[in-house]
C-alpha cells in the first residue's frame, strides 16, 4: 500500500508530536560532542533520520542489505511532517515507550507472531549496545537507524493484528481488505497516550469467544513447549535424493541412528522406518506416507505455526458475527448452535473425504424437508455409479435408485445401452426413491450456495461412531438432525409444533418447511481450539495448515 507525504493530514500529525513531546517529563541532555562540539545529539539524530528515509525510498524500503521496511511511506511521511525527530527516544534515553515496544515485540509469540518479523534482534542489539556502551550512545547512526525500526515494527504489528497475515479469499467477509492510513496513527496515537503498546494493539484483536480462549491457552502452550531446531520433512517430495538426506538427519534428530550412521542404502531406511512404524502404531511398511512425515513433522514448533494459521482465520471474520447462527467446524466434525455466544446444543456431523471436499461458505438455512428424494449429483454418477451399473444394472434396484428422463416420467433401466452413455450424453437423472434407507436419511436442510451441497440425515449412522468421519461427498450429515430441526421452528410453535415434525416423519411424509426465520450458516476450517484447559489439535484433513505454513512459515526459525 502506498502512503503518500501529501495524505497525512497536517493537523493530526501536529496534535500527535505537540503531544508527545509535551507528554514527557525529559530535558533534552547537553551532550558534548566529540566529532562537532557545536551540534547537539537530537540534531544529528535527525539529519541521520532523513538520510534513512531517503535511502530507504530509493531503494524499495531497504535500509541495509539485510534489513527492508515494510511501511516506508507512511514512516517517511511521518517523520517529514513531524520535521523528522525521533518518536521512540528523546536524545540519548529512550522513551518509555519503547520499552513496551520492544517487550510486546518479544512476547509476540502470545499472539502467534514472530518476533523476527518485527525487526526484534536487530533492536534488542542496538538498544543492548546504546544502554551499555558510552560511546555508542553518542552514535547518531544507531539511535536513527533503532526509531525507523521502531515505527516499521509497531505499524507492521497494527497490521497483522488487525487483518493477520493470510491472503483474504473467497469467504472473508471482511470489507476493510486494505487498512486505512487513519487506523496506523490513531493506533500509535493511543499508544502514546496510555504509554502502553499492548493496550493500543490489543484493541485491534478479534472479539470471539474462540478466538480470545485459543490466544489464552497459547501462552499456556508456550510455557510448556520445548522448540529446538529440526530438519522439516516436505512431502510428496520433487527430489528424492534431497528428500532421503533429510530424512536421515531427521531420523539422527529423533536419535533413531547411531552417530555414525550416514548414507544409508534402501534396505536400512526400511529397517529404520518400519521399526518406528511398529513403534508407534503404524503399519509396518518400511516406507513413507503422509501420516509418517507428519509425525515426523509434528513438533511444537510446527504447533505453533498451527496456532499462529487458526488465530489469523479469526481475521478473515467479520467484526461481529449474528446473535444466531449455526457454526460447522470442518476439521473438528462438529456443528453448534451458538446463540448470544453460547452454545445451544452440539452435533457429530460427517464431512467430504480429502477428494471430495466440503466447501468453505456462509449462507443461510431457507427451509428443510422431510422424507427427501435424493437426486444424485453427476459428479457421483460418472466417478462411481456408472462402471457398476455397465456390470450389473441390477445395481440400481439394490441402491433404491431409479432412471428418469427430461420430462421426469420414469424409465426402465434395462432398456438402456449404458455403454453409449458418458459424460457428454448422459440425457437421464438418477434419483433415489424416499425412505429409511435413502442416503439423505429423513431430512434435508437447505441453504443458498454455488456446490450444491446441503446439510441432512443419513442411513448409515454408525458412521457417527467413527473418530475419522470425512466421508461424505462434500455434504454435511448431522447426527443431530432432530434438535437442529426443533431449534428452527422453536418460534412458531402453534403452526409447526414439534411433535408434527415427529408425526410426519413417522408416517414417513414429505414435508417442505419454511416460513421460519433464516438461520445464518458459516462451515470453516479451524485445526485447533482451546477444549477442557488446553489447545486440542484436530487432523489437517484437507492439508490446509500444512499449505499455508509452508507457503508463509516455512523459512521462520526456532526462535
Amino acid at each position: 500500500m502506498s502512503y503518500s507525504r501529501k495524505t497525512i493530514p497536517f493537523i493530526l500529525i501536529g496534535c500527535f508530536i505537540v503531544f508527545l513531546w509535551s507528554c514527557q517529563n525529559f530535558e533534552e541532555p547537553k551532550v558534548k560532542d566529540i566529532v562537532k562540539p557545536e551540534r547537539k545529539l537530537s540534531d544529528r539524530i535527525s539529519d541521520r533520520l532523513l538520510d534513512l528515509m531517503e535511502h530507504a525510498n530509493n531503494n524499495g524500503g531497504r535500509i541495509n542489505d539485510s534489513t527492508t521496511l515494510r511501511y516506508t511511506d507512511l514512516a517517511d511521511s511521518i517523520y517529514f511532517q513531524n520535521k523528522f525527530q525521533p518518536i521512540w527516544s528523546r536524545g540519548d534515553r529512550w522513551l518509555v515507550l519503547s520499552d513496551s515496544l520492544l517487550e510486546f515485540i518479544g512476547n509476540a509469540k502470545n499472539y502467534g507472531l514472530f518476533p523476527s518479523d518485527y525487526h526484534y534482534s536487530s533492536l534488542a542489539f542496538i538498544k543492548r549496545i546504546l544502554q551499555a556502551d558510552t560511546l555508542a550512545k553518542k552514535n547518531d547512526q544507531l539511535w536513527a537507524r533503532a526509531d525507523v525500526l521502531f515505527t516499521d515494527a509497531f505499524f507492521s504489528l497494527v497490521k497483522d493484528i488487525k487483518q493477520g497475515r493470510l491472503p483474504f479469499d473467497s469467504v472473508t467477509l471482511r470489507v476493510d481488505t486494505v487498512l486505512q492510513k487513519n487506523l496506523f496513527l490513531s493506533t500509535l496515537s493511543d499508544a502514546i497516550q496510555n504509554g502502553s503498546v499492548a493496550m493500543a494493539l490489543q484493541k485491534l484483536e478479534p472479539k470471539y469467544l474462540g478466538y480470545d480462549s485459543l490466544r489464552t491457552y497459547t501462552m499456556n502452550f508456550l510455557t510448556k513447549a520445548k522448540f529446538v531446531p529440526y530438519t522439516y520433512l516436505v512431502y510428496p517430495y520433487k527430489d528424492s535424493v534431497t528428500f532421503f538426506h533429510s530424512l536421515e538427519k531427521r531420523l539422527h534428530e529423533l536419535n533413531l541412528l547411531p552417530p555414525n550412521a550416514n548414507d544409508l542404502d534402501s534396505n536400512a531406511f526400511k529397517a529404520v522406518i518400519r521399526k518406528f512404524q511398529n513403534a508407534h502404531n503404524f503399519k509396518p511398511t518400511g516406507h513413507v506416507n503422509d501420516a509418517l512425515i507428519d509425525h515426523f513433522n509434528n513438533t511444537d514448533w510446527e504447533k505453533f505455526k498451527r496456532i499462529a494459521v487458526n488465530l489469523d482465520r479469526y481475521k478473515l471474520l467479520p467484526d461481529t458475527l449474528p446473535q444466531t447462527y449455526v457454526w460447522v467446524n470442518i476439521p473438528s466434525y462438529t456443528l453448534q448452535v451458538i446463540d448470544s455466544d453460547t452454545i445451544v446444543f452440539q452435533s457429530r456431523i460427517i464431512v467430504g473425504g480429502p477428494q471430495t471436499r466440503t466447501p468453505l461458505l456462509t449462507s443461510e438455512i431457507s427451509n428443510f424437508i422431510t422424507y427427501p428424494q435424493w437426486t444424485v449429483p453427476f459428479s457421483i454418477i460418472f466417478k462411481e455409479m456408472l462402471p457398476k451399473i455397465r456390470q450389473n444394472v441390477e445395481f440400481l434396484d439394490k441402491e433404491n435408485l431409479m432412471v428418469v428422463d427430461k420430462n421426469d416420467s420414469v424409465v426402465d433401466p434395462r432398456t438402456i445401452n449404458w455403454y453409449k452413455l458418458n459424460k457428454s450424453h448422459f440425457p437421464y437423472l438418477l434419483k433415489q426413491r424416499q425412505g429409511d434407507d435413502n442416503s439423505l436419511g429423513v431430512i434435508k436442510f437447505n441453504f443458498r450456495n454455488k456446490y450444491s451441497v446441503y446439510m441432512h440425515d443419513t442411513n448409515v449412522r454408525w458412521l457417527f461412531g467413527k473418530s475419522n468421519r470425512a466421508l461424505s461427498h462434500g455434504c454435511v450429515r448431522v447426527k443431530e438432525w432432530q434438535k437442529l430441526a426443533d431449534y428452527l421452528i422453536r418460534t412458531d410453535t402453534v403452526k409447526l409444533h414439534p411433535d408434527t415434525l415427529r408425526a410426519w416423519i413417522a408416517r414417513q411424509e414429505k414435508h417442505i418447511i419454511s416460513g421460519f426465520p433464516k438461520l445464518p450458516v458459516y462451515i470453516r476450517y479451524f485445526t485447533c481450539e482451546a477444549r477442557d484447559g488446553s489447545i486440542r489439535f484436530y487432523d489437517d484433513i484437507y492439508e490446509e495448515d500444512r499449505y499455508l505454513c509452508e507457503k508463509y512459515f516455512m523459512n521462520k526459525t526456532v526462535e
